[in-house]
């Protein structure tokens, strides 16, 4: 009797902590109330006045945040020194800008004696995103917070986790679905490259080499493609980059989604949204409705913040977003 009473309270107890574990885990706006409650006010000023300085701190954060998350979670390991995840391919075209703006914004955080080493770097690139989106003229939204910053980050991680200029719109929903994101969600956080660059190597091959019958990419718009051909010359330095937004590429708005009804997405992986008959209902209703994007796409980050993220006792608070404490 006494055995099976021990054992109900053993699971009881087990239950307990499992609920509590959970209930630690959630990451909530106001995580940082009592411990530095004026911690979004600090890293607002401070991204305000690193944009003040230049417009690519805006979509060079955003990459940062989506390339933090879509490796190992949202716990700011793309941002440890080398060797690391920046010494992939696929990270070494994040912009510097985006590395320092959170650097500036971890500086004035801590220049507060009550919030000093006791806001995390990967809360810091979350909230320093929602501040880069305002600033452009997209949405503002609650960022919720919570998150610890991961000790591990390597080059290896990045391989097959990010998407690629390529990619069809099985391949895209494959890789976001794998961490909880749909469909409409994909479209939506595509459409942050509004505001975003690509560098001349990326595309190169829809407008010079698309295919042994036909050398510009078909589903591409032959007046735009032209103009990428004069921007990006045969020979030029693959590095040399472009805005992804011919029309209003410094302003967070729909105009995205209406490039790509005219055959004016830069990547195949943009054009292919609208191409495929599966996610072209989603195009058309961002494109006519500026409204319906902004809330997709603030559903849409909210959940992609949430992806892998450490809390309660896993990782640590960094004093240096760089290094391992």
């Amino acid at each position: 009797m006494e055995k099976k009473t021990n054992q109900a309270i053993f699971s009881i107890f087990s239950l307990i902590l499992l609920f509590s574990s959970c209930v630690s885990a959630q990451l909530r706006t106001g995580f940082y109330q009592r411990s530095c409650p004026n911690v979004e006010n600090i890293v607002r000023n401070a991204v305000r006045q690193k944009f003040q300085q230049t417009f690519v701190t805006a979509p060079a954060t955003l990459r940062l945040f989506f390339h933090d998350c879509f490796v190992r979670g949202c716990d700011a390991s793309i941002l440890l020194a080398s060797p690391s995840e920046r010494d992939h391919p696929d990270d070494m075209s994040l912009a510097g800008d985006g590395f320092d703006t959170v650097v500036k914004a971890k500086q004035a955080v801590d220049r507060d004696p009550n919030c000093r080493n006791k806001v995390s770097c990967a809360d810091i690139l979350a909230l320093a995103t929602r501040e880069v989106v305002v600033l452009t003229g997209g949405p503002s939204y609650p960022v919720e917070l919570g998150r610890r910053d991961g000790r591990l980050s390597t080059k290896a991680s990045v391989q097959h986790s990010l998407p690629q200029p390529g990619f069809n719109l099985n391949q895209l929903n494959t890789m976001f679905n794998r961490h909880g994101l749909s469909q409409t969600d994909m479209i939506a956080l595509s459409g942050a490259h509004t505001i975003g660059f690509a560098h001349c190597g990326k595309f190169s091959k829809r407008i010079y080499n698309f295919s042994p019958k036909t050398r510009i990419d078909p589903s591409l718009n032959s007046g735009y493609a032209f103009q990428l051909r004069q921007m990006c010359p045969l020979r030029v330095d693959p590095r040399i980059a472009i805005n992804m937004d011919p029309i209003s590429p410094q302003t967070f708005d729909n105009a995205y989604f209406k490039n790509l009804q005219q055959g004016k997405g830069l990547f195949t992986s943009d054009q292919v949204l609208f191409t495929d008959q599966r996610s072209r209902a989603t195009v058309n209703l961002f494109a006519n409705s500026e409204g319906a994007f902004r809330q997709a796409f603030i559903s849409a980050i909210t959940k992609l913040g949430r992806v892998g993220v450490k809390t309660g006792n896993a990782g640590e608070i960094r004093r240096d977003c760089s290094r391992v404490n």
